[in-house]
């Protein structure tokens, strides 16, 4: 089912955040019409402030008589269920509701919004550059029309995979949700082995920075494997083998454990 973003609305975002902020510029460049987008957040920050300045949107300090077609959810999931709360009056069975809140059940958010049309999700934050990927579930009460617009909306910030195992976007939040994360610290890692091998501090981290950035277009770019990526750069007995020797012994369980321990924590943030 085809759904255009200029004729949706209204939308309502509420938590005008980093991920939400970015949510909300890929719909306006996408083609949702400024005055059909609501912002909510009872204490916006200057990019949100600036948002609102750019596409001439209004910034509500709550959601008090405003009645959304559809209602997304970019809070903390620490606050979540007291948002949702204030939010009971203004939703209904016609309501669409979609969460970004990271370990946050369909069956939470349904009973917090007293509603059944919820899609469950999990974008990275690479969406602020239209480069993330978000995990998504719908709630047994989205038809086709409203897993069509959750597809459109979540689109704007990347790919969307939709899964019918709840379960499964725990796991999901561990690897793409929370792996910008890991990769980042590999830079961090990374630029500090090149700064103990004797490289400048500021030339270390522009090393590493760059050989990731690069690495990372290479994959986009290249439809071979990881694996074969990985073994192109990898001459038998030179110095990259060297290195992987070392690497490979211990990061893959490292990576297994990590994952796991964020899969974990988003199953406990969703039990409240």
């Amino acid at each position: 089912m085809s759904v255009s973003l200029s004729h949706l609305g209204p939308v309502m975002l509420v938590g005008a955040g980093k991920m939400g902020l970015a949510l909300a510029r890929g719909w306006l460049d996408a083609g949702l019409r400024p005055n059909h987008l609501i912002l909510v957040d009872p204490a916006p920050n200057p990019a949100a402030m600036q948002l609102a300045e750019d596409y001439g949107l209004t910034l509500n300090s709550d959601a008090s008589g405003l009645l959304p077609d559809v209602l997304v959810l970019a809070v903390k999931p620490q606050i979540i269920d007291k948002v949702m709360e204030s939010l009971q009056p203004i939703v209904g069975p016609h309501t669409l509701a979609i969460s970004i809140a990271a370990g946050i059940d369909i069956a939470r958010l349904s009973h917090g919004l007293d509603m059944g049309r919820v899609v469950r999700t999990m974008p990275n934050t690479p969406a602020q550059i239209g480069k993330g990927i978000t995990g998504a579930v719908a709630g047994p009460d989205v038809g086709t029309e409203g897993r069509a617009v959750a597809e459109k909306l979540l689109s704007a910030a990347g790919p969307v995979v939709w899964f019918d195992d709840e379960a499964q976007l725990d796991a999901v939040t561990a690897v793409s949700g929370s792996g910008p994360a890991y990769v980042f610290h590999m830079v961090e890692a990374l630029a500090e082995a090149g700064k103990k091998l004797g490289l400048p501090d500021a030339i270390a981290e522009q090393l590493a920075r760059q050989t990731v950035i690069g690495s990372a277009a290479l994959l986009e770019a290249d439809p071979a494997s990881p694996a074969t990526l990985r073994q192109n750069v990898t001459s038998p007995n030179g110095t990259t083998a060297a290195g992987l020797a070392v690497l490979m012994e211990g990061l893959t369980p490292l990576i297994e454990q990590t994952t796991e321990a964020a899969r974990k924590r988003s199953v406990e943030l969703g039990r409240g």
